[in-house]
């Protein structure tokens, strides 16, 4: 198992990523640990086992790994310690970026053409959540804002 005093062993911590402090195996004294995956995050390689890079930094910081590490600012490959916060699996997708399949722009936000009005809607505590139906978008934007601040608090996100 990885500890914090381990990580700091072996690499220094600058700007988001961890550097090589000892020789590890072939890797060179100073040299970026890790690399892109195919999923856009950062991984590196500790005795041959694969770790995502903000976790280790996380641990590295913190000494301890939360269920969840959540990038404050959505972007994955910005692994400053100071946008990592410990969360569970439901506070990481409140946080998430608006679905590319999102037809109304908005987020927590569908037309309904039955009603002919825009719904909004939000998980929240494992439950889907009716907010209410507007006419108007603009409306709807806005209402779904303040219930992502009311029932998302900081790990809500609005784009």
């Amino acid at each position: 198992m990885i500890t914090k005093d381990y990580l700091q062993i072996i690499f220094d911590y600058r700007d988001g990523n961890l550097y090589y402090k000892e020789k590890v195996g072939k890797m060179t004294i100073g040299k970026k640990a890790g690399g892109y995956n195919k999923c856009g995050y950062y991984n590196i390689d500790i005795n041959r086992v694969k770790y995502r890079l903000h976790r280790m930094i996380f641990l590295w910081h913190h000494g301890f790994l939360a269920p969840e590490i959540d990038h404050i600012n959505g972007i994955k490959t910005d692994n400053r310690i100071e946008n990592l916060r410990a969360s569970t699996k439901s506070q990481n997708l409140r946080n998430s970026k608006i679905r590319k399949n999102n037809s109304s722009g908005y987020k927590n936000v569908y037309f309904d053409k039955k009603e002919n009005k825009y719904i909004v809607e939000l998980r929240t505590d494992g439950k889907c959540k009716r907010i209410g139906r507007f006419k108007d978008l603009e409306l709807a934007d806005l209402v779904a804002q303040e219930a992502r601040n009311k029932y998302h608090k900081e790990f809500a996100r609005h784009i």
